[in-house]
């Protein structure tokens, strides 16, 4: 079942991932700064591997779910119908993926994981699987966490975690869309999380959302106006390879945004 579980992961994701990269250079939202292909090669090749740890980890996490919901433990499977509890599930997930979120750009060594994805200097569909493996290794224990502590039963899970894949794959996508704002009031759009890719620290402090934007509303950190500063990271104006990209989490501190006199 795992196994399956982890092929089919590969399958979707490619098939929504092609359908994106297709539809957003007929309706680009921004021009790119890159030659391609080998920025798009170094994001494929730093989320295959990626994937195959995540896939790696789903059959444990899926046979917890199914305890978590036998033996009613956890938040959730404190109420008292299926529906009830599979619906604060779902949100308890996304809320808590909102809050993990803030901590990697927050926690240092959680930073020098995740700034991996950040030093892209464009965004486009790739960009959603452009993440380290020992980022993702961590993601494990967490989703895990998630499941005991807040009652996530498999249902719940499968859904969110589809709902959650399809939504880090939209808002990365470099699509230009005439309703992106109205879009915001209930989802993590391309125009928000173009946003928080600015390497402009009040941008990249906003737009923290990865799936639902209603976090971003209950902490007032949404921004939907935009920033005229590049995609990226300062400290890192050039592009980011494969080799500079597996090694950046165990480089030297760096103070990546020291040139902007800020954190």
């Amino acid at each position: 079942m795992a196994k399956q579980s982890g092929r089919a992961l590969f399958v979707v994701a490619g098939a929504a991932l092609a359908a994106l990269l297709v539809a957003e250079r007929r309706r680009p939202r921004r021009a790119r700064t890159q030659v391609e292909p080998p920025r798009t090669l170094t994001n494929l090749a730093l989320g295959g591997a990626a994937l195959a740890v995540v896939a790696a980890g789903q059959g444990g996490t899926q046979r917890l779910a199914g305890q978590v919901a036998a033996r009613r433990q956890g938040l959730a499977q404190a109420l008292p119908t299926p529906l009830l509890r599979d619906a604060a599930a779902f949100l308890l997930l996304d809320y808590t993926m909102y809050l993990w979120h803030v901590a990697t750009h927050r926690v240092p060594v959680l930073w020098r994981l995740h700034r991996v994805h950040h030093v892209d200097l464009d965004m486009d569909a790739s960009t959603a699987l452009r993440f380290h493996a020992v980022d993702m290794a961590l993601s494990i224990p967490l989703r895990r966490a998630q499941v005991r502590l807040l009652g996530v039963g498999p249902r719940a899970l499968a859904v969110w975690e589809a709902f959650f894949g399809a939504s880090v794959l939209f808002h990365h996508s470099n699509l230009r869309l005439a309703s992106d704002t109205r879009l915001a009031w209930l989802l993590t759009t391309p125009g928000m999380h173009d946003i928080h890719h600015r390497a402009e620290i009040a941008a990249t402090d906003s737009n923290w959302s990865s799936g639902l934007s209603l976090w971003d509303r209950l902490h007032n950190t949404l921004r939907l106006t935009s920033s005229d500063a590049p995609i990226g990271v300062p400290a890192y104006p050039e592009p980011v390879g494969l080799k500079a990209a597996l090694a950046l989490p165990f480089a030297a501190p760096n103070d990546d945004w020291d040139q902007l006199g800020e954190r």
